[in-house]
Order: C-alpha cells, then sequence, then structure tokens
C-alpha cells in the first residue's frame, strides 16, 4: 500500500495533529477497526487507529494513556481521540518487536494470567468513564431479545447454521452470568494472543486498548482464560488450562475469588466461546473450536453452576 492510497483526509489530519505527514505505509490492518502503521516526513513511526464512533474511544484510550504513564507494556497516545466525520480516529506510538507466546498448556496459560492480573491491577484505580456499550464478545448483559446482542451483520443471516448445543450452552452460561450481583471493573476484554509480544520471557506490549469493558472481575477474567491462546480461528483451551489461568491470576492478584465468582468465570468462559462458533458458523467459516466446545460443556457448565 502506497501514500497514495490512504483515506483522503488522513494525510491533512497528521499534519494538523502529528506536525507531519506520511511518506510511507508500514502496515495497513482492518478488522473491528482500521490500523495503518505510518513513517512520518520527518522520520517518526506511528500507528493511526480509525474506527466507528460509538462513543468508546476517548474513555479506552485514556485509560491506555494512563497505563502507559504509569510503565503498563501498552503504546503510548499521541493524541487524543478526534473526530472525523462519523470516525473516531487517534494515533499513538510504534512498538514494533517480540513473539507470540504460542500454546495453551497449563504453563502458558499461568504466564497469561499473571500478565492479565498486572493489567487489572493497573486499570482498578483509573478514573475513567465506563467504555459502554460492551465488546459483543463480552455484552451477556444486553437488553436485546434473544441470547445474542442484536448485530444487524450477524442477526440477517440463517440462524439454523448455529448448532443447536451453542445456543443452549450460551444461554444457560448468560442466565448464570446475568444472575449473579457484581461490582463492574475496567478490564480487557480481548486478550487473545496475537494482541500481546512477548521477549525474552517477559511480555514486550499488549495490544488492543480499543476493547476495553466495564464487566465484573471474575467474568473478565474467565473470558480471558478461554481465549488466552487464540491466535485465528475461534479456539477453546483445556479445562485444566482454564483452571491453571484462573488459580494463577488469584495468586497474582493475592485475593481468592468467592464461588459466585468462580462460578462466574466458568460461565463468562463458555459464552465467549459459544460467540465466537456461533460468529464463525453464520459467516461460514470452518469451525475449530465447536468439538472442544461439545466435549467440554457439560463439565464447564457444571462448575458454573449453569
Amino acid at each position: 500500500m502506497s501514500v497514495d492510497d490512504l483515506p483522503a483526509w488522513l494525510p491533512e489530519w497528521c499534519l494538523d495533529r502529528l506536525e507531519s505527514q506520511p511518506a510511507a505505509v508500514l502496515f495497513r490492518h482492518e478488522s473491528m477497526s482500521a490500523v495503518f502503521g505510518l513513517r512520518l516526513a520527518d522520520g517518526m513511526n506511528v500507528v493511526v487507529k480509525v474506527r466507528a464512533d460509538d462513543g468508546r474511544a476517548a474513555s479506552c484510550v485514556t485509560a491506555q494513556a494512563r497505563l502507559a504513564e504509569n510503565g503498563f507494556p501498552c503504546s503510548r497516545p499521541l493524541t487524543p481521540v478526534v473526530g472525523v466525520g462519523p470516525l473516531a480516529v487517534h494515533a499513538e506510538e510504534f512498538r514494533p518487536g517480540g513473539g507470540i507466546l504460542r500454546g495453551d498448556s497449563p504453563g502458558v496459560a499461568a504466564r497469561y494470567a499473571e500478565v492479565f492480573a498486572r493489567l487489572t491491577t493497573g486499570l482498578a484505580d483509573l478514573d475513567v468513564a465506563p467504555p459502554l456499550p460492551n465488546p459483543r464478545w463480552v455484552r451477556w448483559d444486553h437488553s436485546d431479545p434473544g441470547v445474542w446482542p442484536s448485530i444487524g451483520s450477524l442477526d440477517d443471516r440463517d440462524q439454523n447454521l448455529v448448532p443447536g448445543y451453542v445456543m443452549d450452552t450460551a444461554a444457560r452460561a448468560r442466565q448464570r452470568i446475568v444472575a449473579a450481583v457484581l461490582p463492574r471493573v475496567l478490564g480487557h476484554a480481548d486478550f487473545e494472543a496475537h494482541n500481546l509480544r512477548w521477549h525474552d520471557h517477559h511480555v514486550r506490549v499488549v495490544h488492543d486498548w480499543d476493547s476495553l469493558a466495564w464487566q465484573p472481575e471474575a467474568a473478565l477474567v474467565g473470558a480471558a482464560s478461554a481465549v488466552f491462546a487464540k491466535t485465528g480461528p475461534a479456539m477453546l483451551p483445556s479445562i485444566e488450562s482454564t483452571e491453571a489461568f484462573l488459580s494463577a491470576y488469584q495468586d497474582a492478584r493475592d485475593r481468592p475469588f468467592t464461588e459466585e465468582e468462580r462460578q462466574v468465570a466458568w460461565a463468562a468462559g463458555l459464552w465467549t466461546a459459544a460467540h465466537d462458533v456461533r460468529w464463525e458458523a453464520l459467516r461460514g467459516y470452518t469451525v475449530v473450536s465447536g468439538k472442544a466446545l461439545w466435549a467440554q460443556a457439560a463439565e464447564r457448565l457444571r462448575r458454573a453452576n449453569a
């Protein structure tokens, strides 16, 4: 991709906000948002993130900035969130290097859990407006009809493509989560392996701060325990690895969960896994985690008391 292929407004935005225009495109990635890695004319490398303005971005970037100031390994925002028509845009420092820590063994799970505990601790005292609505894959507390939050791009598809056990598992897990009365906290809701980079056995950088959520701590930990190893298609680690994640997290936070929190953690992991399977089924992707969800659902539901 060349500079000429960038959105027409972006070079002027960079000049206005970063005092230099793009000279080269280092990378471009599009998923929930568009991310541009740019080398500016003054030699500085930056990342510009562009997403639909749903009211969440300012809170997410504020939290990211404060974490970076406090020494947490994440990219430091270089601008506040700026509205460009219907878009929310900001720039942050470019932090290359490091590799993905692959695998879903109990040992790997514990390493990810320790980072998640450090992250949660860093977010605990931040005075930031809740970034609502929550991301769809942890929006089990929605008020829409049915099991899932209303999302047109998914709801318009043939729902018969979703296996019945996925619907049943999600419904039971959701019922358990929403029945709990637990305080909400700010947490990372997309704690997947591809969003972290490691170097010499230490985490180098955590990405995707667009995906902060406002949910009970145990629920966010449970969701992370089900997706920490994900690098592509939906997956679900073993029950032993989820157990190791939850145990290591509590040890790192030096705060054992209550019985209700333990149940909510197991339920949240199930709901997130079921969401991913449904998403892939509706979009015609090969479902990787479906077999694992089928095999593990009964035991995970038992642990969730669902």
